[in-house]
């Protein structure tokens, strides 16, 4: 049977004929807007394991910063129409920039505006929820997509929250940056929940990365993984990228014969 794929977009399949032959229709992925939500709680000022120019360790919020700036630059590169709003997580949802914008200095400007809430405790994700299904519903009418990038920091409690009454309409992805385990944490349960909630609000698939290591390669490394558009991505278990450069096989001589067995250390 043979196979014609036409155009980019990955969707159902149209039979031709007798002869066993398919098309896939031509079509454009979606531009997306992009909804940041950034922990602000006490958790965010934990020490990652890196210093900056002066010295200090970098706080988790600094590499976030970093890493959505790096994000939005490589987004921008793919795809200029791509947009971006933010928001920041205390104990609910506020706004940092309600604007969607292509513009990379006004993605900074919000990102100047992060302040750290040393009070709050438990996160209550509903808010955002609404707000992205508010505004999953503005992009559709532009044929744009919504996608949430939540960043969460918070060990000690899982967040709650409560699923929209409406159908799904927009992408989740969490990236978990978290304190090892132990009496005062609770890692594994605001992991479980944080995937519950994905699993629940998500229309396509939902990414969600964790690194309790305070490494900020990991951090990028991650984000990098979530460059992927939502209409071509694989479901997750099948990502293997970024591929790890010491385990790359040796390039087989073809002058000699046999089979060449490789040895990763």
């Amino acid at each position: 049977m043979e196979v014609v794929i036409e155009g980019q977009n990955f969707g159902p399949p149209h039979r031709q004929g007798d002869g066993g032959r398919y098309t896939l229709p031509a079509g454009r992925f979606a531009n997306e807007d992009i909804l940041f939500c950034i922990d602000v709680g006490p958790e965010t000022m934990s020490e990652m394991k890196v210093n900056g120019p002066n010295g200090r360790p970098y706080t988790r919020l600094d590499s976030i910063k970093q890493a959505i700036l790096l994000f939005i630059h490589s987004k921008l590169t793919i795809n200029p129409d791509h947009r971006f709003a933010f928001t920041a997580l205390s104990k609910s949802t506020y706004w940092l920039r309600k604007e969607f914008s292509s513009e990379v200095d006004s993605a900074i400007s919000a990102l100047r505006g992060i302040s750290v809430d040393s009070s709050s405790t438990q996160a209550d994700l509903t808010q955002l929820f609404r707000v992205a299904t508010h505004e999953a519903k503005k992009s559709r009418a532009q044929n744009r997509i919504l996608r949430v990038i939540l960043i969460y920091c918070r060990s000690s409690l899982p967040p709650k929250y409560q699923v929209p009454s409406t159908l799904k309409l927009f992408t989740l992805d969490v990236m978990y940056l978290h304190d090892k385990p132990g009496p005062e944490n609770c890692p594994q349960t605001v992991y479980d929940t944080l995937v519950e909630a994905l699993e629940q609000v998500s229309e396509l698939e939902g990414y969600i990365f964790e690194s309790g290591q305070g490494l900020t390669r990991a951090l990028f490394r991650h984000m990098s993984v979530l460059l992927c558009h939502p209409q071509q991505r694989c479901v997750q278990e099948e990502v293997d990228i970024p591929k790890s450069l010491t385990k790359k096989s040796p390039v087989a001589d073809p002058s000699q014969g046999g089979d060449i067995v490789v040895v990763s250390s």
